[in-house]
């Protein structure tokens, strides 16, 4: 049984979806120890349960302390298959990190995918970065997910609904994408919630204003309105680029203008695009477990301790797989030196 020190590095949840997705492809029984030790509240959280409990299911796995606030659980995997996986959270919790828990683990089995709870909420990707940055990515290296918002969800209340499928990843196709050297164009959405429509049109504005002073390309930042359970507005802006898209986003919230909320996501991806690197600083840390199988090379606008923490996860489990160029903090590189089998 691989043993995985839960307060390694990072420290926080990412050691425990990349762990025991790995377990799951690999075949191989996990327990991962001190999780999320360092943290002000210790041990796993509801939406780390979540995740955990969906690849117990796509893997007809046995699994022991899987339990809010555990911090040692064991998870001993069965033989995946293609299902189609529900996850209920009943909270504002993650969808999109359930679905890092779940879409390295289901591009081997295929199969489809329902999950309730937070579309955009703070401290995870929003589900419009998922579709359009980290998507993207992942279809040049052979893999199709098709995923599809049909509603949205904030903080508090929750309440999202995404729905999708993967398609078994036949060809893995090795990625090599290291500089951008030019940007094609600018799109985005912008959304508000349960608000006023003008919220997601000045959000919108902002952002394309403050691209327009740096960048003579087209931007074209969509504007969405709709009804959930509570009120909410984000926006996420991506720069389309001769190799891979860079990502930017912000979210609204009580006493914070529009205009803010615009210029802020702006900003980020002004932000990940100045070192000229082909993929931003959470492309980069997404991308490592599809990395390991698919081979390749990424430039990263910023090395960052999850990226170190991912890429230690994942040769716990498969020996050494990568090479990280780059100093915490910088921009870098990681290459594949050793391409994984599943």
């Amino acid at each position: 049984m691989i043993v995985i020190d839960g307060s390694y590095g990072e420290g926080g949840g990412q050691i425990l979806r990349t762990s025991v997705a790995l377990s799951v492809i690999t075949g191989k029984p996990v327990k991962i120890v001190k999780i999320r030790a360092n943290r002000p509240n210790p041990g796993l959280r509801p939406q780390h349960l979540h995740g955990i409990l969906a690849l117990k299911e796509l893997s007809n796995a046995r699994v022991k302390g899987a339990q809010v606030g555990s911090t040692v659980l064991e998870f001993i995997p069965g033989k995946a298959r293609a299902k189609h996986i529900r996850v209920p959270i009943k909270t504002a919790g993650s969808v999109t990190l359930v679905l890092q828990a779940l879409l390295p683990a289901m591009a081997f089995t295929g199969g489809s995918f329902e999950v309730t709870g937070g579309t955009d909420v703070p401290w995870s990707p929003p589900v419009d970065y998922l579709r359009n940055v980290t998507l993207f990515a992942l279809e040049k290296m052979g893999l199709k997910v098709e995923l599809e918002i049909r509603r949205r969800g904030h903080y508090p209340k929750g309440g999202g609904l995404v729905v999708g499928k993967v398609e078994p990843w036949e060809g893995r196709r090795p990625l090599k994408a290291l500089e951008w050297s030019r940007i094609e164009r600018f799109a985005g959405i912008s959304h508000a919630t349960n608000l006023p429509a003008h919220v997601a049109g000045r959000q919108a504005k902002a952002a394309e204003e403050r691209l327009r002073e740096l960048y003579r390309v087209p931007v074209e930042i969509e504007t969405e309105v709709s009804r959930s359970l509570g009120p909410g507005s984000g926006i996420v802006v991506w720069a389309e680029t001769d190799e891979l898209r860079l990502g930017g986003d912000a979210l609204g919230k009580r006493g914070k203008p529009a205009e803010v909320v615009g210029r802020e996501a702006a900003e980020e991806l002004i932000a990940q695009l100045t070192p000229g690197k082909a993929a931003d600083k959470f492309l980069g840390d997404q991308l490592i477990p599809f990395l390991a199988f698919a081979g390749g090379e990424i430039g990263v606008a910023e090395i960052t301790n999850h990226l170190l923490t991912n890429v230690w996860v994942v040769e716990r489990f498969l020996g050494k797989v990568f090479e990280v160029e780059g100093e915490v903090g910088e921009p870098g590189r990681v290459r594949v030196v050793r391409k994984a089998e599943p």
